[in-house]
């Protein structure tokens, strides 16, 4: 049996891995594939393949390409979620925030540095012709937002629309706005010295998941499982799903040019990658 050791975050994208090892399907072929919930999101993963607790990771795009170009020593194997991440824009639903612009010049809550909801802050700040020199405070995880939203140590909180919606019908966050990843969302990272020696098993890896996510939306009932699962409603789930695209593919030149040339224009990475030494 070979252990190979994956993270992602505890989302509704992820349950394709979970019925797949519920299924024994890598027992099958021999992997032990130990899968780890990371609620605190990508930067928190980043730091993971680069101690090496992790040898897999499901991981958002642009945090895993600046984190390549800061020093760790991965590689993206495969796109893994085609469609773009819609991030939704909280505030504390007692606040006095009512449009996008108010939140100009306001400091914004981040899970950590190099996470997504770090990144897409500046990307949205961009695209809103905002300063970019944006402040943050660092909250790790989503309860943390709840916390700083509500006690003013922050003023808006960028996390995936759908999972913060129960936040939003408890009365707990309004969202304010939608800012979607200009990029397919998630991509599938492996440690380079993992990868050297287990190529046939990472491809392995691929290939029980990709067979998975391309029959997922069929599977009967699966906006039920989904929604009980995830603690949502089944009418969210089924937009989400619609909205939803996983991916059996490697992430293309273009799209990586497209993700890093954003990350250079707005002083994210200081040094630009060739594809080939990211995109395995």
């Amino acid at each position: 049996m070979k252990t190979v050791k994956i993270a992602g975050v505890p989302e509704h994208f992820n349950l394709p891995w979970h019925l797949c090892m519920e299924n024994g399907e890598f027992d099958e072929v021999d992997i032990d594939l130990q899968w780890t919930d990371v609620p605190e999101g990508t930067g928190k993963m980043c730091q993971m393949l680069r101690e090496g607790t992790t040898d897999m990771a499901v991981i958002l795009t642009e945090g895993i390409i600046k984190d390549i170009a800061s020093g760790n020593d991965s590689s993206i194997v495969q796109i893994y979620v085609q469609s773009p991440l819609i991030w939704g824009i909280h505030v504390d639903a007692k606040s006095s925030f009512q449009q996008l612009s108010d939140l100009e010049n306001k400091k914004v809550a981040i899970s950590r540095m190099g996470s997504g909801s770090h990144l897409m802050a500046i990307v949205n700040a961009k695209n809103q012709n905002w300063n970019t020199d944006l402040k943050f405070e660092i909250v790790n995880t989503i309860d943390g937002a709840v916390e700083a939203l509500s006690n003013g140590t922050a003023d808006y909180f960028m996390w995936e629309r759908f999972m913060t919606k129960p936040l939003v019908d408890n009365g707990t966050f309004r969202r304010i706005d939608d800012c979607p990843t200009p990029w397919p969302c998630f991509v599938i990272a492996v440690r380079n010295e993992f990868l050297k020696t287990n190529k046939h098993v990472v491809a392995q890896i691929l290939e029980i998941i990709n067979n998975t996510t391309i029959e997922f939306k069929d599977i009967p009932s699966i906006d039920r499982t989904l929604a009980t699962k995830y603690n949502q409603k089944t009418e969210d789930i089924q937009e989400w799903l619609k909205l939803t695209r996983w991916s059996q593919k490697k992430l293309d030149k273009q799209t990586f040019e497209k993700v890093q040339n954003q990350l250079f224009e707005l002083n994210l990475i200081t040094d630009k990658l060739d594809y080939e030494s990211v995109v395995k």
